[in-house]
């Protein structure tokens, strides 16, 4: 079973290098430090966990002070990527780091995933992530802490809405009651993980309501967020993550599109009720999840909004 090869493999490795896709959400950051504290608790000291830029939104997890911009190693002797279907997703001045690794290991849940690893453990019909590691533990027969089980309970929460998305399992709640009986706080880490805004979040969220628009007989929504109102609003790493999907939440939408302005052009990012959004975002070179997807497009906005309403509206119902 790769599951027990992957063990063996962890246990001959001394340096470690935990990645997942760049501008992570909480499931990225929730099942990197749940396998980084789980890594420390087996005994091992030398793990990095990488990323460029990250919301501090998530800062009540145990160990997100591990989180790091620079590695300690030029080259470790494994590289565990998690939330990635590709390494293109990873960050470009950390892809070195899985082409130099000696064992290459990848938790993941995309549809589209390219099965770069030595060893793959690819469910794309799991909600998350972190419930891919809740189960890879369980097989193992491992004893999850109560550090590790509160990464992965915000990774789980948050990539499945709060538990509202029809991707959700019994096994999803199966281990909410679980950390439950644990002594875990479920309530707290869910409000912390999806409630709590710091004020520039509320400022950026209530700029993209006011420039919502409806199309398609309302049934498809688009707002956006230039790089000009980031710098004005102070907008931190992370802090847009939720507004993707706020138009969903709208009677008879079926699918909301939220435009972010970058370096490179705009990465928009798509949520539907039905539609599968990752097809439509393959022809812009993008994809993800069937109801949760994105792209990136070199364009300006009014470019933008007028390519991805018109392919939308091809696939409604």
């Amino acid at each position: 079973m790769t599951l027990d090869e992957i063990l063996k493999e962890i246990n001959k490795a001394e340096t470690f290098v935990v990645l997942a896709h760049e501008n992570p959400d909480g499931d990225a950051i929730g099942s990197s430090l749940g396998m980084c504290t789980f890594l420390k608790e087996l005994g091992k000291n030398d793990v990095d966990v990488l990323f460029k830029e990250y919301p501090e939104t998530f800062k009540f997890l145990p160990n997100f002070d591990m989180i790091k911009s620079e590695p300690s190693h030029e080259k470790y002797d494994m590289a565990i990527v998690v939330d990635c279907p590709n390494t293109d997703r990873v960050g470009k001045e950390y892809r070195k780091f899985i082409e130099t690794a000696k064992v290459i290991v990848q938790f993941d849940h995309h549809l589209r995933n390219s099965m770069f690893g030595d060893y793959n453990v690819v469910n794309p019909v799991a909600p998350a992530c972190a419930q891919i590691l809740v189960s890879s533990f369980e097989y193992l027969k491992i004893d999850i802490s109560k550090d590790v089980a509160i990464c992965l309970l915000a990774g789980i929460i948050t990539d499945t809405g709060g538990f509202r998305f029809n991707s959700t399992t019994t096994e999803t709640f199966e281990y909410a009651a679980w950390c439950l009986s644990k002594g875990i706080n479920v309530s707290k880490v869910y409000k912390e993980a999806m409630m709590t805004k710091t004020k520039s979040q509320f400022n950026a969220e209530k700029l993209a309501l006011d420039r919502l628009k409806f199309f398609a007989d309302d049934k498809i929504t688009f707002t956006y967020i230039t790089k000009k109102d980031i710098e004005e609003l102070g907008i931190k790493p992370g802090e847009l993550e939720g507004i993707a999907g706020i138009g969903v939440t709208i009677k008879d939408v079926e699918v909301a599109i939220f435009a972010r302005e970058k370096e490179d052009g705009f990465k928009v990012s798509f949520r539907s009720n039905n539609i599968d959004v990752a097809d439509i975002c393959m022809l812009f070179g993008g994809g993800g999840h069937k109801l949760a997807a994105g792209c990136l497009i070199d364009a300006d906005i009014e470019e933008v909004q007028k390519a991805v309403v018109s392919e939308t509206m091809k696939h409604l119902k």
